[in-house]
């Protein structure tokens, strides 16, 4: 709402009219505003209150804020609530969402449950193996021939054997004290292969455990303590080789070694030998039962036949016996009833 003051002191009407017509040309001109920049003044609140109009004598116009009223501010907010709407925003979630960072949560929790449970179980393998290599796999002892072997010594030296010297006559060489050492050394040295082979087959991977500390020093001193045993055993037999017959100790583990796999190999195929013939003892037990059963299931339905031959003789008896008791009932009935009727007629 503008207030305008027109000067009237020496005009006449016409001047007065036109220049009427050019403040209205005037005010139209200060209304073309952008709508855009009186948003943004509605929105900032500048444009609380109304303006008042002023014309100057020399025909310009200014513009003064007046004070803020009841109405401008009714105008600011009714500007404002027509310019910007209040927008309600649904500030709740979704479920699905909080169902997906379960779900990620619980695989998560059992992807590291899967990762601890293997690791646990690999530092098990670990102390498995090593409490084996600190425990029993080394406490290795010499085999029973070896005492055997000194007991045949001592009875060959009692009957005038002497080590280092070779038989008299061949026939002493075949049945003497020389064969029979001979025999119970080579005895001995087949016995002690198991534990060459053990020994060779951990010494590689014993020094590599030790080489890395991986190994503790009971563990690495048990496998030496084996180790050296073994080979103060093989020392020996060559000695006692050499003791039998010169030069022997050059080719008694490698005999032993021939001794030990043809052995072997007959031990194996004896136990072959062994399974087959249980396979076929067993095969032949099944034949002999299945033919025993076929005979008993025979014999049953031999009986179920004559059970049910002599089952149906019975009933046609029985249906026999009920019609010619029948027929006889029914001849006296008729008997009796002619003669009821024949005296009645009387």
């Amino acid at each position: 709402h503008s207030k305008e003051k027109v000067p009237t002191s020496s005009r006449t009407r016409v001047d007065q009219l036109d220049h009427a017509q050019e403040l209205l040309n005037h005010r139209n001109q200060q209304k073309r505003i952008p709508q855009e920049h009186i948003h943004a003044r509605n929105h900032c609140g500048i444009m609380s209150g109304t303006a008042e109009a002023e014309v100057n004598p020399d025909g310009s116009t200014t513009f003064d804020e007046s004070t803020k009223g009841d109405s401008g501010d009714a105008g600011s907010g009714d500007g404002e609530s027509s310019t910007f709407e209040a927008v309600e925003i649904d500030d709740r979630t979704d479920p699905a969402i909080y169902l997906g960072i379960a779900v990620l949560v619980i695989g998560v929790i059992y992807i590291c449950y899967i990762l601890y449970r293997r690791r646990k179980q690999k530092s098990n393998r670990d102390m498995d193996f090593f409490s084996e290599i600190d425990g029993e796999k080394f406490n290795l002892k010499l085999p029973a021939a070896v005492d055997e072997y000194y007991e045949v010594k001592a009875k060959c030296e009692d009957q005038g054997w002497v080590p280092g010297e070779p038989p008299k006559n061949p026939e002493a060489a075949a049945n003497g004290p020389h064969r029979v050492m001979a025999q119970a050394l080579m005895k001995r040295c087949i016995a002690d292969i198991p534990l060459v082979q053990h020994v060779q087959k951990e010494s590689s991977g014993m020094n590599k455990l030790y080489s890395q500390s991986m190994c503790s020093v009971k563990q690495w001193r048990s496998y030496q303590n084996a180790e050296a045993m073994v080979s103060g055993e093989v020392e020996e037999v060559r000695a006692e080789a050499d003791e039998i017959e010169p030069g022997w100790s050059q080719v008694i583990w490698r005999q032993a070694m021939q001794y030990h796999q043809m052995l072997k190999q007959r031990h194996e195929m004896e136990a072959k030998n062994m399974a087959a013939q249980a396979e076929k003892k067993r095969i032949e037990e099944a034949k002999v039962q299945a033919e025993k059963k076929k005979e008993a299931d025979a014999k049953a339905r031999v009986v179920a036949a004559e059970k049910a031959a002599q089952d149906l003789i019975k009933q046609e008896e029985r249906e026999k016996a009920s019609k010619s008791s029948f027929s006889s009932n029914n001849n006296g009935m008729k008997k009796g009833f002619l003669n009821s009727g024949s005296k009645k007629s009387k």
